[in-house]
């Protein structure tokens, strides 16, 4: 374990986000909102830390080994997370406590989409526009961003993207060098983002909101910067317009560049997880608009809308709303954020326990029903044409059941903090498969829970981001053995 060298590119990483604090600084500057002197303060605190990191680990230049990465990767989205709070705790117009404000940064940054705020329509700008960030720099992964300049730094960058995308990954370095990967990656999140800016203007938004909504869409975040969300603009064109790109964001972004560069579609038509994917969320759809309809809550042409959007929000874990869901007739609340347990594609900006993952467990089930009908048969597991390996499935499995298992710890953990059952379970869910709104006491937001319970979503937060083993494995003692 190289900790001069963890240390020096911790700091490095945190100076560099310091600097993503000069746009809403900018734009309080010309919006004169009186938040300028807090961000001034937030980026000046940010950016002496990392200095202060780097400076006495300056001269060390040990190549990265995995654990250095995963160490790297778990310590700077803490780290991340506690000074991305600090903009929000000089805030006096928000008025949070060092733990909501620690809430929200953690919720952003994950993409998560939970708030504690209310108000946002009377907020200043340059608060919105930093919510709004928060999620579009967390959606790429901080850490992927700066590979893309990490040879300035001396070190090997394969061992921070491996630690920030962990799990089964079909194309992990989709050119030669992993610069040229996390170039490419940006490059496809930064088209997307302004693709989905100018289609949110032309469609009727404001050039602040539409900027600020793609930022949140492409990273499948659901920060909105009017407590409505998207029920506010009362516009069937944006929330079809979003419902397309929240679906293209919780697709794998290695494909999305490999059709750019080969200008086909073929590539989405034969992934095996795509159209996994695709199925089980045409199912979702298919029942949610069904029942809409059927209940007669609301118009059909409205209910067929709604109904695609939500279903999308819910299911890909952006957790946009344009209505509230928590009131919806009989099972559609809790179906839908069951749905969200799978999230997105392996590779996406979504959240929850990925398409793949849950394909290959309904594919492993299958094969052991047959395997009980022919006892002596050779049954091999496959993805699409290529042999999944019982190493992978078994890894697979794992991930699963520490998944199930920290699920329901947090559960009980927030359940002996006073939460009812259904507040406990879907903030838990909510939290874990970074998707936002939840149930009960925290179906339109997270304030009114204790301080205790706040602190633990931020743990099942980031544990949801960093998909669970990148976290835990700093736990375990043989982690920490030279």
């Amino acid at each position: 374990m190289h900790f001069g060298t963890t240390l020096r590119v911790l700091g490095i990483l945190l100076m560099l986000f310091s600097t993503t604090m000069l746009v809403p600084l900018v734009v309080g500057l010309i919006a004169d909102d009186h938040t300028v002197e807090g961000f001034l303060v937030a980026l000046s605190i940010t950016f002496f830390s990392g200095l202060g990191m780097w400076l006495p680990a300056r001269n060390s230049r040990h190549e990265l080994r995995i654990r250095d990465g995963f160490l790297i990767t778990s310590l700077f989205w803490t780290v991340l997370g506690l000074f991305g709070a600090l903009p929000f705790a000089f805030e006096q117009a928000i008025d949070l406590t060092p733990t909501e404000a620690i809430f929200e940064s953690i919720s952003g940054l994950t993409t998560t989409g939970a708030t504690v705020i209310t108000g946002l329509d009377d907020l200043p700008r340059s608060i919105l526009i930093y919510r709004q960030m928060l999620q579009w720099l967390g959606g790429i992964g901080i850490i992927v961003v700066a590979v893309a300049v990490l040879p300035m730094l001396g070190i090997g960058g394969m061992q921070l993207y491996r630690a920030e995308i962990p799990g089964p990954t079909k194309d992990s370095k989709l050119t030669p060098r992993i610069t040229e990967t996390a170039k490419a990656l940006f490059t496809v999140y930064v088209a997307l983002t302004f693709v989905c800016a100018v289609a949110y203007y032309l469609a009727g938004m404001s050039a602040f909101d539409a900027i600020g909504h793609a930022f949140s869409t492409v990273a499948i975040g659901g920060f909105s910067t009017h407590d409505a969300s998207m029920a506010w603009f009362d516009n069937n064109t944006i929330l079809l317009i979003c419902s397309l790109f929240m679906f293209i964001s919780a697709m794998n972004f290695g494909l999305h560049f490999v059709a750019w560069r080969r200008r086909s579609l073929s590539q989405y038509a034969s992934d095996s997880e795509t159209k996994f994917f695709c199925g089980i969320l045409l199912v979702c759809i298919a029942i949610t608009c069904s029942h809409l309809i059927l209940a007669k809550n609301i118009v059909a042409d409205d209910a067929v809308v709604h109904g695609l959007f939500q279903a999308i929000s819910i299911t890909t874990t952006t957790g946009f709303a344009s209505e509230n869901f928590a009131l919806w007739p009989t099972f559609l609340p809790v179906m839908l954020l069951m749905f969200s347990f799978m999230g997105g594609c392996v590779g996406s900006t979504g959240g929850g326990i990925k398409a793949m993952r849950l394909m290959l467990i309904y594919k492993q089930g299958i094969r052991e029903l047959k395997q009980l009908v022919h006892p002596q048969a050779v049954i091999p597991l496959k993805m699409g044409k290529r042999r999944v390996e019982a190493a992978v499935v078994s890894a697979v499995w794992s991930f699963f059941a520490v998944y199930m298992f920290a699920f329901i710890t947090i559960m009980l953990l927030l359940m002996a903090t006073g939460l009812d059952f259904l507040t406990a379970f879907s903030a838990v869910a909510a939290s874990l498969n970074n998707l936002g709104p939840g149930l009960g006491d925290v179906a339109a937001n997270y304030a009114g829970i204790n301080e205790v319970a706040k602190g633990l979503l931020c743990f099942a937060m980031l544990l949801g981001r960093l998909e669970v083993f990148t976290l835990l494995v700093l736990f375990t003692p043989m982690f920490w053995r030279l």
